[in-house]
């Protein structure tokens, strides 16, 4: 019996450079990012002073005033991205049985804003203020419940959590519940909201964030010997995965087919990568293996690319090292350097760009490249997107904690 075929039928994007597919894309094609002073909140006295916000959300566009009072910013832009999702894809989930579509999201932090409001009120104002609606607004399930309650589905449904993996863990959990005949669609992303005073403070106390702020422009800069850190992004994205034939059966239009997957830690610290990389390229090959297909069919790889010193040298030695002389022919690149680095919600963003690449013949450019680091020899496809056919891609996203995941996607072929 041949295994289930699992295609990606409808995303929705909210992300730094556009709040629909549509303007994402194509700020994308155009080398745009999303970057600029923190308006969220005073940042001056902070090591970092700059981010890729979301501006000009309107979430009141798409959810009631009410469910909007229960929802933090991380869960308004993944309950945004699904509603846009399901009206892509078209699918219509009352002409079917509720119990086979499943809701399965990710995110590192959740509902930090809400946490921070609550206790700057439990603080000033006592036990009593503390709202009511703060435990359902910060939890990371919220996300995969509320897409639940809007849309009617009814099957398997939680949340993953590991860090900047987060989303892609929970696109892969989806692949494998569809593919165990447990769903026949799934909509699955992720999202995060963690441009707070604790987000920002954290992580500059932590020295990873780029300290850039005379030219943030060029801050984000994925694998160039002057990096110095990333710059804080934010948003979401969420995808309808669907059964093939579930798909078809119902005049589906399709971006690609997701085809594998691959999960390990690295297990050696709990916020540096292991520089041996081996955990790194065994995720890799296990993705690849997943889906049935060689080494030597992948010409893109969708790299974690976060501009950090460590991370990005030991990707690209990974790279190397797993595909010996075939990774010159692998085109690598990283939107991070346009829309920053989104923690947990980034590995499903960059899935959008990957999927819409792979329709459109595309691959997206990785900016800012100034100073290349011998280190990271390869071809990164510098500042301009490059016209190319796509048939088999790797999306990577790794996670403090040593949490490593691979999803392998690619050109559906009937």
């Amino acid at each position: 019996m041949s295994r289930r075929r699992v295609v990606i039928t409808g995303i929705g994007v909210v992300s730094p450079i556009g709040h629909d597919l549509a303007t994402f894309w194509n700020g994308i094609l155009e080398g745009r990012n999303g970057v600029g002073p923190i308006t969220l909140f005073d940042a001056s006295e902070f090591r970092t002073h700059f981010a890729m916000e979301v501006t000009d959300f309107a979430p009141e566009t798409r959810i009631d005033r009410k469910t909007l009072r229960q929802l933090d910013r991380f869960a308004q832009f993944a309950v945004v991205a699904a509603s846009e999702a399901m009206e892509d894809s078209g699918f219509d989930p009352s002409l079917g049985d509720p119990t086979r579509y499943g809701v399965i999201t990710g995110s590192g932090i959740g509902g930090l804003g809400e946490m921070e409001t609550q206790h700057d009120n439990f603080r000033d104002r006592g036990p009593h203020r503390i709202s009511p609606f703060f435990v359902p607004k910060m939890m990371i399930n919220a996300v995969s419940g509320q897409i639940a309650i809007r849309h009617g589905f009814r099957g398997s449904n939680f949340s993953t959590v590991s860090a900047c993996a987060s989303s892609q863990h929970a696109l892969g959990v989806a692949l494998g519940t569809v593919v165990s005949g447990r769903c026949d669609a799934v909509l699955s992303g992720g999202s995060e909201a963690a441009i707070t005073p604790l987000g920002i403070g954290g992580f500059c106390s932590m020295k990873a964030m780029s300290t850039r702020n005379d030219d943030p422009g060029t801050a984000m800069r994925p694998f160039q010997a002057s990096r110095d850190g990333f710059v804080m992004g934010e948003g979401g994205a969420v995808f309808l995965l669907e059964e093939l034939e579930h798909a078809k059966g119902r005049g589906a239009k399709i971006y690609c087919e997701v085809l594998g997957f691959g999960s390990t830690d690295d297990a050696h610290h709990i916020t540096a990568p292991d520089p041996d990389s081996k955990m790194a390229i065994e995720v890799m090959k296990s993705a690849v293996d997943h889906a049935g297909k060689n080494l030597e069919d992948v010409y893109y790889l969708y790299a974690h690319g976060t501009s950090t010193p460590l991370n990005d040298k030991m990707e690209i030695g990974a790279i190397r090292r797993l595909f010996g002389d075939h990774a010159d022919r692998i085109m690598v690149s990283s939107t991070k350097s346009q829309i920053g680095h989104l923690l947990g919600g980034s590995g499903a963003v960059e899935l959008a760009a990957v999927a819409l690449g792979i329709r459109e013949g595309v691959v997206p450019a990785t900016i800012n490249q100034v100073d290349p680091d011998p280190e990271c020899d390869i071809d990164t496809v510098p500042d301009e997107s490059r016209e190319a056919r796509i048939d088999i891609a790797l999306s990577n996203s790794f996670g403090f904690g040593g949490h490593n995941a691979c999803l392998c996607v690619g050109r559906f072929k009937d």
